[in-house]
Protein backbone atom coordinates (compact mmCIF):
# COMPACT_ATOMS: atom_id res chain seq x y z
CA UNK A 1 0.00 0.00 0.00
CA UNK A 2 1.36 3.38 -1.03
CA UNK A 3 1.48 6.33 1.34
CA UNK A 4 1.42 8.88 -1.46
CA UNK A 5 -1.54 11.18 -1.68
CA UNK A 6 -3.11 11.61 -5.06
CA UNK A 7 -4.24 15.09 -5.97
CA UNK A 8 -7.04 14.94 -8.53
CA UNK A 9 -6.27 16.38 -11.95
CA UNK A 10 -9.34 18.59 -11.57
CA UNK A 11 -7.49 20.33 -8.71
CA UNK A 12 -4.52 20.92 -11.00
CA UNK A 13 -6.86 22.52 -13.53
CA UNK A 14 -8.48 24.63 -10.81
CA UNK A 15 -5.10 25.96 -9.69
CA UNK A 16 -4.05 26.56 -13.30
CA UNK A 17 -7.20 28.55 -14.00
CA UNK A 18 -7.50 30.52 -10.74
CA UNK A 19 -4.01 31.04 -9.27
CA UNK A 20 -3.30 34.77 -9.27
CA UNK A 21 0.39 34.17 -8.61
CA UNK A 22 0.71 31.94 -11.69
CA UNK A 23 -1.12 34.40 -13.92
CA UNK A 24 0.85 37.41 -12.65
CA UNK A 25 4.12 35.49 -13.19
CA UNK A 26 3.13 34.53 -16.73
CA UNK A 27 2.04 38.08 -17.51
CA UNK A 28 5.25 39.49 -16.02
CA UNK A 29 7.37 37.19 -18.19
CA UNK A 30 5.40 38.08 -21.32
CA UNK A 31 5.65 41.81 -20.58
CA UNK A 32 9.36 41.52 -19.80
CA UNK A 33 9.96 39.83 -23.18
CA UNK A 34 7.85 42.46 -24.96
CA UNK A 35 9.70 45.40 -23.40
CA UNK A 36 13.12 43.71 -23.65
CA UNK A 37 12.58 43.27 -27.39
CA UNK A 38 11.30 46.83 -27.80
CA UNK A 39 14.11 48.44 -25.78
CA UNK A 40 16.92 46.37 -27.30
CA UNK A 41 17.72 49.03 -29.97
CA UNK A 42 18.33 51.52 -27.13
CA UNK A 43 20.73 49.04 -25.51
CA UNK A 44 18.53 48.45 -22.47
CA UNK A 45 16.50 45.69 -20.91
CA UNK A 46 13.15 46.46 -19.32
CA UNK A 47 14.73 46.07 -15.88
CA UNK A 48 17.52 48.51 -16.71
CA UNK A 49 14.99 51.00 -18.09
CA UNK A 50 12.93 50.80 -14.88
CA UNK A 51 16.02 51.14 -12.71
CA UNK A 52 17.36 54.11 -14.66
CA UNK A 53 13.93 55.77 -14.70
CA UNK A 54 13.78 55.39 -10.91
CA UNK A 55 17.03 57.37 -10.71
CA UNK A 56 15.70 60.20 -12.88
CA UNK A 57 15.05 62.59 -9.98
CA UNK A 58 16.05 66.14 -9.07
CA UNK A 59 18.37 64.82 -6.32
CA UNK A 60 20.30 61.53 -6.22
CA UNK A 61 18.28 59.04 -4.17
CA UNK A 62 19.75 56.68 -1.56
CA UNK A 63 19.84 52.99 -2.43
CA UNK A 64 17.17 51.99 0.12
CA UNK A 65 14.22 53.86 -1.41
CA UNK A 66 15.24 52.80 -4.93
CA UNK A 67 15.41 49.15 -3.86
CA UNK A 68 12.01 49.49 -2.18
CA UNK A 69 10.45 51.10 -5.26
CA UNK A 70 11.75 48.27 -7.45
CA UNK A 71 10.77 45.61 -4.86
CA UNK A 72 14.30 44.23 -4.60
CA UNK A 73 16.83 43.92 -1.82
CA UNK A 74 19.94 46.11 -1.82
CA UNK A 75 22.22 43.22 -2.82
CA UNK A 76 20.13 42.61 -5.94
CA UNK A 77 20.06 46.35 -6.67
CA UNK A 78 23.86 46.51 -6.34
CA UNK A 79 24.19 43.67 -8.86
CA UNK A 80 21.74 45.37 -11.25
CA UNK A 81 23.71 48.62 -11.03
CA UNK A 82 27.08 47.05 -11.97
CA UNK A 83 26.55 46.79 -15.76
CA UNK A 84 25.07 50.31 -15.83
CA UNK A 85 28.11 51.62 -13.97
CA UNK A 86 30.48 49.82 -16.36
CA UNK A 87 28.72 51.46 -19.31
CA UNK A 88 29.08 54.85 -17.62
CA UNK A 89 25.32 55.40 -17.35
CA UNK A 90 24.98 55.37 -13.55
CA UNK A 91 27.12 56.74 -10.74
CA UNK A 92 27.18 55.37 -7.20
CA UNK A 93 28.61 57.82 -4.69
CA UNK A 94 29.03 58.13 -0.95
CA UNK A 95 26.17 59.82 0.85
CA UNK A 96 27.67 62.94 2.51
CA UNK A 97 25.02 62.76 5.28
CA UNK A 98 25.66 59.07 6.01
CA UNK A 99 29.05 57.78 4.91
CA UNK A 100 27.81 54.19 5.14
CA UNK A 101 25.07 54.89 2.60
CA UNK A 102 25.27 55.37 -1.15
CA UNK A 103 23.49 57.78 -3.47
CA UNK A 104 22.62 56.88 -7.06
CA UNK A 105 22.49 59.15 -10.07
CA UNK A 106 22.34 59.02 -13.83
CA UNK A 107 25.33 60.35 -15.72
CA UNK A 108 24.86 62.66 -18.71
CA UNK A 109 25.33 59.63 -20.97
CA UNK A 110 22.81 57.66 -18.90
CA UNK A 111 20.27 60.47 -19.26
CA UNK A 112 20.85 60.45 -23.03
CA UNK A 113 20.28 56.68 -23.21
CA UNK A 114 17.12 57.04 -21.14
CA UNK A 115 15.91 59.88 -23.37
CA UNK A 116 16.40 57.67 -26.47
CA UNK A 117 14.58 54.77 -24.80
CA UNK A 118 11.62 56.77 -23.51
CA UNK A 119 9.79 57.20 -26.86
CA UNK A 120 10.16 53.44 -27.44
CA UNK A 121 8.68 52.74 -24.01
CA UNK A 122 5.82 55.20 -24.61
CA UNK A 123 4.95 53.64 -27.97
CA UNK A 124 5.15 50.08 -26.64
CA UNK A 125 3.13 50.97 -23.56
CA UNK A 126 0.45 52.76 -25.60
CA UNK A 127 0.06 49.71 -27.87
CA UNK A 128 -0.24 47.49 -24.81
CA UNK A 129 -2.84 49.78 -23.22
CA UNK A 130 -4.78 49.92 -26.49
CA UNK A 131 -4.93 46.12 -26.55
CA UNK A 132 -6.84 46.02 -23.28
CA UNK A 133 -10.56 46.76 -22.90
CA UNK A 134 -11.59 50.35 -22.13
CA UNK A 135 -10.46 51.20 -18.64
CA UNK A 136 -8.71 47.85 -18.35
CA UNK A 137 -5.17 49.20 -18.24
CA UNK A 138 -5.90 51.72 -15.49
CA UNK A 139 -7.78 49.11 -13.48
CA UNK A 140 -5.01 46.55 -13.96
CA UNK A 141 -2.37 49.05 -12.81
CA UNK A 142 -4.48 49.90 -9.77
CA UNK A 143 -5.01 46.23 -8.87
CA UNK A 144 -1.31 45.40 -9.31
CA UNK A 145 -0.33 48.34 -7.10
CA UNK A 146 -2.64 47.02 -4.39
CA UNK A 147 -1.22 43.49 -4.74
CA UNK A 148 2.37 44.74 -4.61
CA UNK A 149 1.68 47.03 -1.66
CA UNK A 150 2.89 50.02 -3.67
CA UNK A 151 -0.36 51.92 -3.98
CA UNK A 152 0.57 55.60 -3.93
CA UNK A 153 -1.52 58.70 -4.50
CA UNK A 154 -1.30 60.09 -8.01
CA UNK A 155 0.78 63.22 -8.42
CA UNK A 156 -1.15 66.28 -9.48
CA UNK A 157 -1.40 66.36 -13.24
CA UNK A 158 -0.15 62.81 -13.68
CA UNK A 159 -2.24 60.63 -15.94
CA UNK A 160 -2.55 56.94 -15.21
CA UNK A 161 -1.96 56.37 -18.92
CA UNK A 162 1.42 57.19 -20.49
CA UNK A 163 0.31 58.67 -23.82
CA UNK A 164 2.91 61.33 -24.54
CA UNK A 165 4.13 61.23 -28.10
CA UNK A 166 7.79 61.14 -29.03
CA UNK A 167 7.34 64.61 -30.55
CA UNK A 168 6.06 65.96 -27.23
CA UNK A 169 9.14 64.46 -25.56
CA UNK A 170 11.36 66.81 -27.57
CA UNK A 171 12.45 64.39 -30.23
Amino acid sequence: MSNSIEIPFSTTLLVRDTCLCLHVQRAARALARLFDDALRPAGLTNGQFSLMMSLNRPEPPPMGPVAALLAMDQTTLTAALKPLQRKGWVMVMENPRDRRGRLLSLTAEGKAVLARALPIWIETHAALDDGLPDGGAARLRQDLQVLSGSETPKSAGTSSRPRQSARAMGE
